[in-house]
């Protein structure tokens, strides 16, 4: 098997609305497409899902909300990356100049880690 790219990554959320907000307006990026129960982002050339388990699909064999972990490469310099989430009230849980990379949760605690090529 020769595997060329991902296509799409989910993880799992509680509020639809909250994080729409999040992904698009504080992070940026584009809804591809949204529905009642999911909103997919693109990423990259990937796209990330953010779906809501409903009572049928909550069993063990699903991740459980906020155990998603996601790292996202930048071309913007890492302090213009800070400066942007501070001013979206981000805490941020990691900054590191040294590495070129930001740590912080989205409103459903994924771990979400931004690393700059820049």
């Amino acid at each position: 098997m020769k595997v060329k790219d991902i296509d799409n990554i989910t993880i799992y959320i509680e509020d639809l609305n909250k994080t729409m907000r999040f992904y698009h307006e504080t992070l940026d990026l584009p809804i591809v497409k949204k529905s009642d129960y999911m909103i997919t982002f693109q990423l990259g050339k990937q796209k990330l899902n953010c779906s809501l388990i409903n009572d049928e699909d909550n069993s063990n064999n699903l991740p459980s909300i906020g155990s998603g972990n996601l790292t996202i490469l930048v071309k913007d310099p890492i302090e213009v990356i800070k400066a942007h989430l501070e001013n979206y009230f981000i805490d941020l849980i990691e900054f590191s100049k040294e590495n070129k990379s930001i740590k912080f949760l989205d409103p459903d605690q994924n771990l979400i880690e931004i690393i700059s090529n820049n």
